[in-house]
C-alpha cells in the first residue's frame, strides 16, 4: 500500500505497556516484595500497582505514552495504523458530509496483552474489537502476526482491512444500526447469531467502501486487493472452526463464512457505496 508517514494520529491512544491489574489491593506480602525489588532495581515499582486501584483498571504507564523500548519496527507500525485510521475516517467524513451529516471520529486504542474499555475487560486473544459505549477501536497489533502466521493473510492491506472493518462498526454505531440490532437480538434471542453475522458482513462491506476510495486515489499496489480479500477469507467462521475443531457448525457463526465475508468486502470495494451494504435487506422482505 502506498502510504506516507504523517506522524501519530490525533485519534490514536497508545496504551501499550499499560498494566491492567485484576485483583484486590496490594497486601503486606506484596508490599514487602515490591519494596525489595524497588531497592534492587533502583526504581519505584509501586507506581505500577497503585494502592486502591479498582479491579480491572489500568495503572502504571499513562495513556498515550509509548513504551520505553519501542523499536523502529513498532513505531513504523504505529505510523501505519495512524495513516489507515486517519484516511478511513477522512473518507467517512466526506461521505457523511455529502448527505449533510457530521461524522464523529472514533479513537483507536493500541494495547498489549489486556485492556479495559467501557465494554469491559478484554485480552488480546479476543482479537481487535469496537466498543460502542466509548466509540473506540481496541487493537493489540500482535494480532497481525496471527493473521499472517496462523491464518495465512500477510501484507499491509490485510492489516488495513482489519482497521477499516472496526471503523465500519463505528459507522454502524453512528447511524444507529448497532442499537437497532441490539434491540432485535434482545427481542428475539434465537436470531442473535444471525443478526451478529449480518452486522459483521456489513462492516466488511463498509471496509470495502473505504478500500474503493483508496483505489480511486491510486494508493494500492499490485496485490493489495488480493491481500485484503485473503484477510476477509481468513477470518471466516467456517475456516476458523475447521482449524480449531475440524468441524463446521453454521448455527454458531457470529461473523459469517469466508465466502460471505469476501463477497461483502468485494461489494464495497467495487461499488464504493454505502447503499450497497444493506446486509439486512432480506429480513425486511
Amino acid at each position: 500500500m502506498r502510504w506516507t508517514p504523517r506522524g501519530r494520529s490525533e485519534d490514536l491512544e497508545d496504551r501499550r505497556g499499560t498494566i491492567i491489574r485484576r485483583g484486590p489491593a496490594l497486601g503486606l506480602g506484596g508490599f514487602l516484595i515490591l519494596l525489595v525489588l524497588s531497592i534492587l532495581f533502583k526504581r519505584d515499582l509501586f507506581q505500577l500497582v497503585s494502592p486502591g486501584a479498582d479491579v480491572g483498571q489500568p495503572v502504571g504507564v499513562p495513556a498515550g505514552v509509548p513504551p520505553e523500548a519501542s523499536s523502529p519496527e513498532e513505531e513504523r507500525m504505529v505510523q501505519f495504523m495512524s495513516f489507515v485510521l486517519d484516511d478511513a475516517q477522512d473518507t467517512w467524513t466526506r461521505i457523511f458530509a455529502e448527505s449533510g451529516e457530521t461524522y464523529p471520529r472514533a479513537q483507536l486504542v493500541l494495547f498489549t496483552d489486556a485492556v479495559q474499555s467501557e465494554c469491559g475487560f478484554a485480552q488480546s486473544t479476543m482479537g481487535p474489537f469496537y466498543c460502542p459505549l466509548d466509540g473506540k477501536v481496541y487493537l493489540d497489533y500482535t494480532f497481525f502476526n496471527d493473521l499472517h502466521a496462523r491464518f495465512g493473510a500477510p501484507g499491509d492491506f490485510a492489516q488495513a482491512y482489519v482497521v477499516a472493518h472496526e471503523i465500519g462498526h463505528h459507522v454502524q454505531n453512528v447511524l444507529g444500526i448497532a442499537e437497532q440490532v441490539q434491540q432485535l437480538q434482545q427481542g428475539n434471542p434465537g436470531a442473535a447469531n444471525e443478526l451478529s453475522v449480518l452486522m459483521e458482513l456489513q462492516a466488511d462491506c463498509l471496509a470495502g467502501v473505504w478500500g474503493h476510495s483508496t483505489q480511486q486515489r491510486q494508493l494500492l499496489d499490485v496485490g493489495d486487493l488480493e491481500e485484503g480479500l485473503a484477510a476477509a477469507a481468513a477470518v471466516g467462521d467456517d475456516r476458523i472452526q475447521r482449524q480449531t475443531s475440524g468441524r463446521v457448525a453454521p448455527e454458531s457463526w457470529t461473523h459469517g463464512s469466508s465466502d460471505q465475508r469476501v463477497t461483502w468486502f468485494r461489494r464495497g470495494l467495487e461499488s464504493g457505496s454505502i447503499d450497497q451494504c444493506d446486509t439486512f435487506a432480506g429480513l425486511r422482505r
